[in-house]
């Protein structure tokens, strides 16, 4: 049977309802029949123009913030590639025919994304129910109809909606300044980006996107006697400051153990115990690693953390997977933690990450542990930054994710 063939475009103008589409820069790229009829506007009035620029805030009306609200519903779908529905907004209109003359007017708007093939947002979809006549009809705001009993209701429902919006933006603002604060604190917490200057690191951290999803993700190098390098990556649950502050604790816990335990393992033993008594470490994740040049071999030891990736010299890839143990605090007595080693040859890459890198919530973490050995196999031959960069971009959506990353690749 022979599939329809659809017009899309004729569809579009056909459907019911106001429905425009806007460019990421928030121009008119199309309307459909009723979003026209009812603007009261024509198509070559619209198409390539600003959308502020063809509806104004009511000059006459100081306390108008229609524009305001809708640009900033708009940009947040941009920056977000999410769908954004608005409160109940005033916004009042021009009359195309009598310059001067202002419609007051009430809009239930939506904003979604259309996502293109690399996921970058290339329109935004407008899609706008003009309530005017059902607030004028039931005795809201500038009606006639209905009894004071309903005026008082249609009134106090505007305001509330109103009232609803400010606080969901003031919400916005503080969930912004504590992101700001968290990842400045966690900056000024993790080493430089180049902290090894006698071994090929690179060393990646890319916040979660959003306000609400700053984790407490982090990574430290420490160089040890003889040519030995000691490397860590863990995540601590939780978002926002106060996982930024306890991950600066358990990393510099770990730092400092690491330059006095026989190993990993050890290390990861002080840590534990030192959790204990740190409010929000309970479940952290955390891979140490020791890394000998003289014997060729990587000690490791888990707790809870996904497995290092050894991406050989030939392409193949081993994930270090032997010693590994729940999360810190997931025992209620303390037990030894186990560890292990691998040899390494010349030439191999050692690369530590945290589960924002390969963890998607509709996939199962093999699916995204055969995706980094695949990116790690056709990048082999690039030199640790450019295979920090190729690992980020082929595995984080370009939207960004709801986890932090931290990465650290070793050229062994």
């Amino acid at each position: 049977m022979r599939k329809p063939q659809i017009d899309y475009a004729a569809v579009f103008r056909a459907l019911p309802g106001m429905v425009a589409l806007l460019t990421p820069d928030l121009v008119y790229a199309d309307a459909n029949d009723d979003f026209l009829r009812l603007a009261g506007r024509t198509r070559e009035q619209l198409l390539g123009r600003y959308i502020f620029d063809v509806f104004p805030d009511n000059p006459n009306d100081p306390a108008a913030t229609g524009m305001r609200d809708v640009k900033a519903s708009m940009l947040r779908a941009v920056a977000t590639g999410e769908r954004d529905t608005m409160a109940l907004q005033r916004y009042d209109v021009e009359d195309p025919r009598r310059p001067g003359h202002w419609q007051e007017r009430y809009w239930s708007p939506v904003n979604a994304p259309v996502l293109g093939p690399d996921g970058q947002v290339v329109l935004i979809v407008h899609r706008v129910e003009e309530v005017t006549e059902l607030i004028r009809a039931r005795g809201g705001p500038g009606g006639t109809g209905g009894n004071s009993r309903a005026r008082v209701l249609e009134a106090e429902l505007y305001t509330r909606a109103r009232d609803l919006q400010e606080v969901n933006e003031r919400l916005r603002q503080a969930h912004a300044r504590e992101r700001e604060v968290a990842l400045a604190l966690q900056a000024a917490m993790l080493p430089a980006p180049s902290p090894l200057p006698n071994h090929r690191t690179a060393v990646r951290y890319r916040p979660a996107l959003g306000a609400l999803n700053v984790c407490g993700d982090w990574y430290d190098l420490v160089e040890l006697p003889g040519d030995r390098i000691t490397v860590a990556v863990g995540d601590v649950v939780g978002h926002g400051l106060e996982a930024a502050c306890v991950m600066g604790q358990l990393r510099s816990a770990l730092s400092a153990a690491a330059r006095v335990a026989e190993g990993p393992a050890r290390a990861l033993d002080a840590l534990g115990l030192y959790a204990r008594s740190v409010d929000g470490a309970e479940s952290t994740t955390v891979v140490k690693a020791f890394i000998d040049w003289e014997s060729h071999t990587i000690t490791y030891s888990s707790a809870g953390h996904p497995p290092p990736a050894l991406l050989h010299p030939d392409g193949t890839v081993t994930f270090l997977d032997q010693a590994t143990d729940p999360p810190l605090g997931a025992r209620p007595e303390h037990v030894a933690r186990p560890q292990a080693r691998a040899p390494f040859a010349g030439g191999a890459t050692l690369v530590l990450y945290t589960d924002g890198l390969i963890e998607r919530r509709t996939e199962d973490i093999d699916t995204g542990l055969a995706r980094l050995a695949d990116s790690l196999t056709r990048h082999r031959r690039a030199d640790p930054e450019t295979l920090a960069d190729a690992l980020l971009a082929d595995l984080l959506p370009p939207t960004g994710t709801t986890d932090d990353t931290a990465l650290v690749v070793i050229r062994l």
